[in-house]
């Protein structure tokens, strides 16, 4: 009886310690895939770099401006400009329009999913919103409210929401119901039921949604900060329009895909290979 216990024991240690090998080593492991995934993405903008400093000796156009050119016109901004307030600015607009619209439009798209009737009547609209063009939107936003910071977060909001629904609709249709009756048998509480069972299996519409989102969020709030705002990168885009100065719009193009990429690499991937790997988050 001793020795089973103790070889009992020992194998149940030896799990233990396999486990907290393998959370020790999950960190590390996608610490090293962060940097390999930086890495390959600084070498292939290293490559287009010098294909785009290659084409501008080729054109020798002041039309197509030289990256080396364009990173002195960003060095200037940086430092005698206010590249980094409008910078700033813009990411704040972007952040907060996100924010709402994420949280707007999955309640929306998880309800549409869910419930038939209220697809039936909300879809409509739906579609009405989709294919209403961004600049209508925005223009009609400073119309009926003014040229205030509402209005642009609200044009920026309404124009993302839509596509938030839609994939969060099909991700709701897709639930397993099958995982739902093994949660309703096993009596677990409704909060437990969605945040432990349906929710994770929107994980993966949910960071494309965010992707998409991100990308067109920015986009939009760049033409609202042109068309009725004095300050942000679309304010400043239009400043430096006015004076034909393509190495200043350049830039600002390039210090903002910049931070896009950071994002993207600091937050959107490591939580993607969290999903796809199918580690727990409780």
């Amino acid at each position: 009886m001793k020795l089973f216990f103790s070889k009992n024991d020992v194998t149940t240690k030896s799990v233990i310690a396999k486990q907290g090998f393998r959370k020790g080593a999950l960190p590390m492991r996608f610490s090293k895939e962060l940097f390999s995934f930086i890495c390959l993405r600084l070498v292939i903008l290293s490559a287009l770099a010098l294909t785009w400093q290659g084409m501008a000796w080729l054109i020798a156009s002041p039309d197509f401006p030289s990256f080396l050119a364009v990173i002195k016109s960003m060095h200037y901004h940086l430092n005698e400009g206010e590249m980094v307030a409008n910078i700033l600015i813009t990411l704040r607009r972007a952040l907060l329009s996100f924010i709402i619209a994420m949280l707007l439009g999955g309640l929306l798209g998880i309800l549409m999913g869910i419930h038939a009737w209220v697809n039936k009547l909300t879809d409509s609209l739906l579609i009405i919103l989709l294919n209403i063009p961004a600049l209508v939107t925005i223009l009609l936003s400073y119309i009926w409210f003014g040229l205030v910071e509402a209005a642009a977060i609200a044009a920026v909001v309404i124009n993302k929401i839509p596509t938030v629904v839609v994939m969060l609709r099909e991700g709701a249709r897709a639930v397993d119901k099958d995982l739902l009756a093994v949660a309703k048998v096993y009596q677990l509480s409704p909060s437990k039921t969605f945040f432990s069972v349906f929710l994770p299996q929107l994980y993966p519409f949910i960071i494309a949604s965010a992707r998409s989102g991100l990308s067109l969020i920015w986009k939009i709030v760049l033409v609202v900060e042109l068309l009725g705002r004095s300050d942000g990168v679309g304010f400043a885009l239009n400043t430096l329009f006015q004076f034909f100065d393509i190495a200043g719009i350049l830039a600002y193009t390039i210090a903002f895909v910049m931070i896009i990429l950071l994002i993207e690499a600091l937050f959107f991937k490591p939580f993607d290979k969290l999903v796809a790997r199918g580690t727990r988050f409780d």
